[in-house]
């Protein structure tokens, strides 16, 4: 691994939308192939890369469920989004030469490999980027909660979450041109001020285990690498004080 990398093994949370593009819905070709381009050149550098790829670009289930379906079965479909979104980006990584797995919470043997823990950790020493879809595999948890849930368990150094603004702020930057970026804040001012940095189960589980996470704009090019090189891009959410 190189020296100038500032960790090891990182766990990236891209929201389904941020595949999307310029789009309403569905994969953008272009936006998945940038990305992969980029995830490449992480593991080129020698960092462990696990991946949770949201479904809102397919299917969201807590709009489903608005909409008068069983929010069980509308999150049971949210789920399925959520791994053909990975078999959509694994796909994406093989072409650009990067070994990657996808690791379903859900059995479904003929398309992906169960989610196993320590097969997960395996394939991260290999250097394989492993793509962990389906959420947690249960109903009524987000997938920034299985983010939190795969990172802690990978023992990852890093959690970033991957959005299309350039932090926190604090309140919407698009409605409220005023509003504030948070260079860094503490989890529990996030959870306070109800700062819409991830849901409220997805923070709890990262500050009670001590996982620090990074929030930024995957559309800035060169963010990510930048990140991981030690530089302080985006917001930084952690167990300490505000700065």
């Amino acid at each position: 691994m190189s020296d100038d990398l500032a960790y090891r093994r990182v766990l990236l949370k891209l929201s389904g939308e941020a595949l999307m593009g310029a789009g309403d819905f569905g994969i953008d070709p272009g936006v998945i192939k940038r990305v992969a381009g980029e995830i490449k050149e992480l593991v080129d550098m020698g960092i462990q890369l696990g991946l949770v790829v949201g479904g809102g670009n397919i299917f969201r289930g807590a709009g489903l469920a608005g909409g008068g379906m069983d929010r069980v079965v509308g999150d049971q479909m949210g789920m399925l989004a959520t791994v053909m979104n990975a078999l959509a980006m694994q796909d994406a990584l093989e072409k650009q030469g990067v070994s990657a797995r996808v690791m379903s919470a859900l059995d479904m043997h003929e398309v992906c490999e169960d989610y196993i823990r320590r097969r997960a950790v395996r394939h991260l020493e290999k250097g394989r980027v492993v793509l962990m879809a389906a959420g947690t595999g249960n109903p009524f948890f987000t997938t920034d909660s299985a983010a939190s849930l795969r990172a802690i368990e990978i023992g990852a150094d890093l959690l970033v979450k991957a959005t299309k603004v350039d932090g926190v702020y604090s309140a919407d930057p698009v409605k409220h041109p005023d509003a504030v970026l948070y260079p860094s804040l503490n989890y529990d001012q996030a959870l306070a001020e109800n700062l819409g940095v991830m849901d409220a189960t997805a923070l709890v589980l990262c500050r009670d285990h001590d996982m620090p996470l990074r929030v930024m704009n995957l559309n800035e090019s060169g963010a990510l690498k930048r990140l991981l090189q030690g530089e302080d891009v985006g917001t930084l959410v952690t167990r300490g004080e505000q700065r």
